[in-house]
């Protein structure tokens, strides 16, 4: 069974992303590849580099993730750039994943920006975490120190609510308690793993 997760930035995807793996499900995470895939010494970072300038590494030889967000996040084709570089290596690297899980596994694709990468047909099922765009906002400006301008620019940078919402098969309403927000995921898992009838 393969299911894509998603939802937008604040959502608490990362929250249900834990809850699944507590409950048995094997997690691809598509953030954690996205940072792999550009590690010191990779070919990503190396293109990354040519693409983008030396200026975007830290002294150690990291890629500085916040100088590229600032330059990707506010400008759509530099985006582009680098998706067109980092979103094949991290699909190479699901694939190689996948095919270690087996044959019984729910495998859930933890994947931040499945709406925009119109791959959610990829799926047998599709989860979206939903949080109205206020409490998203909110939740940077609290969890996170940011701005509000900078938590809506990201907002604006995604999908829009309904765009993830029309591709899921499951939604996951993420405005309650973490008690609801428990119980739906539990709900969803066993609705994943009972048997066909």
């Amino acid at each position: 069974m393969r299911v894509g997760l998603t939802g937008g930035i604040a959502s608490g995807k990362s929250t249900v992303s834990a809850i699944f793996a507590e409950l048995g499900a094997v997690i691809i995470d598509g953030d954690q590849l996205a940072r792999e895939v550009v590690e010191r010494g990779t070919p990503g970072l190396a293109a990354v580099v040519e693409a983008f300038g030396p200026e975007l590494l830290t002294p150690e030889g990291d890629l500085d993730r916040p100088a590229m967000g600032a330059i990707v996040f506010n400008d759509e084709a530099r985006r582009k750039q680098l998706e067109a570089i980092v979103h094949p290596l991290v699909f190479e690297r699901y694939a190689e994943l996948e095919a270690a899980t087996g044959p019984d596994d729910v495998v859930i694709h933890d994947i931040p920006l499945l709406a925009e990468s119109g791959r959610a047909d990829e799926f047998d099922e599709v989860v979206v975490v939903d949080a109205p765009e206020e409490l998203q906002v909110r939740r940077m400006l609290e969890d996170r120190g940011w701005t509000e301008a900078d938590a809506r620019s990201r907002i604006g940078s995604q999908a829009r609510r309904e765009d993830r919402l029309a591709i899921a098969s499951y939604v996951v309403d993420n405005t309650g308690s973490m008690e609801d927000l428990r119980a739906r995921v539990v709900e969803i898992y066993e609705g994943l793993t009972a048997p066909a009838s």
